[in-house]
C-alpha cells in the first residue's frame, strides 16, 4: 500500500511540471487568485469572528424568532409541572397503599413488623419504640438489682476454705516420700452452736488435709477443724470454734437458709458463688438444666446431682448454689472438665445433704494428731471400686486382704476377706479415705468400723469394735 502511495504522489508530480512547462504564466495566475480568496476569507473572519460549530447553548446565542421559542418553552415547563403534579398524585396513592397493607401486616404479624417498620413512621410513633426499649431495659436492670441484692445478702454466709497435706509417693527408685501439698475450696455456714459455728463443704475439699483455715467474708482467717465426712455422698461438716473468731467478723458473717430442692424445674435461675481458682469469692449466675443427672466420680461411685450453666470451676466446690430467693438448693461439687464441654456444672441437691449433714454434725469435732501419736489398725487393704462391685456382686469399700498378727486389730472380731463400709459412722469407700480418718485419732483410743461380712453367699452388714494401737514395721 505504501508503495502504491509513492508511485500516485510521484505521478502527480510529473503532471504538475508537464503543466508547469506547457503554460506557466495560467499556473501563476491561478495561484496568485488562490492567494487573493484566502486574504480575503481571513478579513471576513477578523470583521464576522470565528464560524463555530451549532453546539451553543441558549445562554450564549439569542435567536431571531423570540416569541416562537419562548412559547416551546413554556409548553416544555407546563409538561414538566404536569408530569410532577400527576407523579405525586401516584406516588401519594402508592404510600397510602403502603401504609394501608402495613397497618394489615401489624394487625396479623404484631410487634415484628412493628419494629421493622419504626424508622418509616412519622417522628409522633417514635416514643412507642422508645418506650418499648426503656421497658426492656428497666426490667434487666431489675434483674440485675434483684442478684445484687441476693449476692449481698448471701455472701456472709459462704466462705473460702484452704488446707494443707501431706501426700505421700514412691521416687524413681521405689522408695516412699512424702510432701507438703495446699488446696482450695469453699463452704457454707450451716449452723451455730453454743461453741462453734458448723460449715459444710465437699468431702473431696478437706480428705486428707491436716491444717484447714476458713476465711470469711471480710477476709478473715481463721483454723478450723474436721467435724464428720461421708466420702459416699462426698459431703463434710468442719467447725470453727466461736472463741477464734473476732466480734467484728461474727456481726458480718451468718447461718444460710436452706432452701427445698425438690421444687427446683428446669430452666429456673441460679447463682453460684465459691472461691474459685482460690482466688477468693466470686459470683456467677446460669440456669437449672436438669434435674436427678446421674453421675459417676473416679471411684466408681453414682451421684444425683443437679446439672446447671452457672460456672462452677475448681476451687467452687463446697459453695452455694442458690434460687432468686437467697435460699441454699445446692451444694457445689463439681464441673465436667473435658476441653470439649462447657457450661456443665454439678451441685448436691440440698434435699440429698440435708439428712447427711445433720447426722455430721453430731459427730466429734477432731484435730489432726502428730504422727507419733496416731493411731493404726494394723492391717493391709484394697479398694472395691464400683466396677469391681458389679462384676463380683461385692459392696463398694475397704477389702481386708490381711489381718496383722501383732495389730490392733488382730484383737477384734475384724476378718479378712470383710470389707469396710464406714469408719466411726462416717462413710468410706476407698484405702485413703480410711488413713485420713485415722489421721484424727489417737493411739488408744476405740473406734467403731462398719463392715460387711460373706456369709452363706450373702453379704451381711455388722459392727466391729477395734482399739486403735501403735504403726507396725513394714
Amino acid at each position: 500500500m505504501y508503495e502504491e502511495d509513492k508511485r500516485t504522489y510521484n505521478h502527480m508530480d510529473d503532471d504538475l511540471s508537464e503543466k508547469q512547462k506547457e503554460n506557466p504564466d495560467q499556473i501563476r495566475s491561478d495561484s496568485h487568485d488562490a492567494q487573493n480568496q484566502q486574504e480575503q476569507r481571513k478579513q471576513e473572519q477578523w470583521t464576522q469572528g470565528p464560524r463555530m460549530q451549532d453546539y451553543r447553548t441558549p445562554d450564549y446565542h439569542t435567536p431571531e424568532h423570540r416569541g416562537k421559542k419562548n412559547g416551546g418553552v413554556a409548553k416544555k415547563a407546563a409538561a414538566v409541572t404536569a408530569a410532577a403534579v400527576l407523579f405525586g398524585v401516584v406516588a401519594g396513592g402508592v404510600m397510602t397503599g403502603v401504609n394501608l397493607v402495613g397497618s394489615r401486616l401489624v394487625g396479623l404479624y404484631g410487634n415484628t413488623v412493628t419494629a421493622e417498620t419504626a424508622a418509616q413512621e412519622s417522628s409522633e410513633s417514635v416514643p412507642q419504640t422508645t418506650t418499648a426499649q426503656t421497658s426492656e431495659s428497666a426490667t434487666a436492670v431489675s434483674s440485675s438489682t434483684n442478684i445484687e441484692n441476693i449476692v449481698e445478702q448471701a455472701m456472709p454466709s459462704v466462705v473460702a476454705i484452704n488446707d494443707t497435706m501431706t501426700v505421700e509417693q514412691r521416687n524413681f527408685f521405689g522408695m516412699p516420700q512424702t510432701y507438703q501439698a495446699t488446696s482450695s475450696g469453699s463452704g457454707i455456714i450451716v449452723a451455730q452452736s453454743d461453741t462453734e459455728l458448723l460449715i459444710a463443704t465437699n468431702n473431696h475439699v478437706v480428705s486428707g488435709a491436716t491444717d484447714l483455715e476458713v476465711t470469711f467474708t471480710d477476709d478473715t482467717a481463721v483454723s478450723a477443724a474436721i467435724k464428720g465426712t461421708d466420702s459416699a455422698s462426698d459431703l463434710a461438716i468442719i467447725a470453727v470454734q466461736l472463741s477464734d473468731i473476732p466480734t467484728d467478723t461474727m456481726n458480718k458473717i451468718k447461718v444460710a437458709t436452706m432452701g427445698d430442692s425438690d421444687q427446683l424445674k428446669v430452666g429456673q435461675q441460679v447463682i453460684a458463688i465459691g472461691n474459685a481458682l482460690g482466688y477468693g469469692q466470686s459470683v456467677t449466675v446460669g440456669y437449672v438444666s436438669a434435674l436427678n443427672r446421674q453421675i459417676t466420680d473416679e471411684n466408681g461411685i453414682q451421684h444425683t446431682y443437679i446439672q446447671t450453666d452457672a460456672a462452677i470451676n475448681p476451687g467452687n466446690s463446697g459453695g452455694a448454689l442458690l434460687d432468686l430467693n437467697g435460699n441454699v438448693i445446692g451444694i457445689n461439687a463439681a464441673k465436667n472438665a473435658s476441653t470439649e464441654v462447657e457450661g456443665m456444672g454439678f451441685a448436691i441437691p440440698s434435699s440429698t445433704a440435708k439428712d447427711i449433714l445433720d447426722n455430721l454434725m453430731t459427730k466429734q469435732t477432731r484435730i489432726a494428731v502428730g504422727e507419733d501419736a496416731q493411731g493404726y489398725l494394723g492391717i493391709r487393704v484394697t479398694n472395691i471400686d464400683a466396677a469391681t462391685s458389679q462384676a463380683y456382686g461385692m459392696p463398694v469399700g475397704v477389702y481386708v486382704y490381711q489381718i496383722m498378727p501383732e495389730g490392733a486389730a488382730a484383737n477384734s472380731d475384724l476378718k479378712e476377706k470383710d470389707i469396710i463400709t464406714k469408719f466411726d459412722g462416717q462413710s468410706i469407700t476407698t484405702a485413703q479415705e480410711l488413713t485420713d480418718m485415722l489421721t484424727y485419732y489417737e493411739k488408744g483410743s476405740e473406734v467403731t468400723l462398719t463392715v460387711q461380712t460373706l456369709t452363706n453367699g450373702a453379704y451381711v452388714e455388722h459392727d466391729v469394735t477395734v482399739t486403735l494401737g501403735d504403726k507396725l514395721e513394714e
